[in-house]
């Protein structure tokens, strides 16, 4: 993915997460809107690890909890919860893992069984997010909710197995 592609993807995915935590009243719009700019200033200093609304509003702006999003995840749409520190990341989905849109939506393919494709993701509530991952993985999808935390340890130690050459990069695209 491009640049300008995965920044793209990145704002589009947070911005519509905050608005679905505006509309599920769990923040104000000043509150997004001050997470907004600090995001805004995170993303132009390429610090896309750190690039999450959810980050900004729970953990510098402290006005909504993870927790609280998650259980929004899980009462409104139903989707389970993981913790990935507790999983293997399926081989079959290693090698084509583009661990840059991860890291943009906050997402992680990380099993699959029956047809089905297991995807935690700490940015649920985003339209955005779902709707990226159902155009690339093109068939069936079990949500899972997990913390920003836990979506972090497993990229790191998914780039740094890719980085010494224990998975392999993602091949490229024309």
């Amino acid at each position: 993915m491009t640049p300008v592609k995965l920044r793209n993807l990145l704002l589009r995915a947070n911005r519509h997460l905050g608005a679905a935590l505006v509309d599920a009243n769990l923040v104000k719009v000043a509150q997004l809107e001050a997470a907004t700019e600090r995001l805004l200033e995170l993303a132009a200093a390429g610090n896309t690890r750190q690039c999450s609304v959810l980050g900004v509003l729970a953990y510098e702006l402290k006005v909504v909890s993870e927790e609280d999003a998650l259980l929004q995840l899980l009462d409104g749409d139903g989707a389970g919860l993981v913790d990935l520190r507790a999983c293997d990341v399926a081989e079959d989905l290693k090698p084509g893992l583009d661990l840059d849109a991860c890291w943009a939506t906050w997402s992680l393919p990380f099993d699959r069984e029956e047809g089905f494709t297991f995807v935690a993701t700490a940015h649920g509530l985003s339209a955005e997010v779902r709707a990226h991952w159902e155009k690339q993985l093109g068939g069936p999808i079990l949500w899972f909710g997990a913390t920003i935390e836990g979506i972090a340890d497993t990229l790191e130690k998914l780039g740094a197995a890719r980085a010494t050459g224990t998975t392999p990069a993602v091949p490229a695209k024309p």
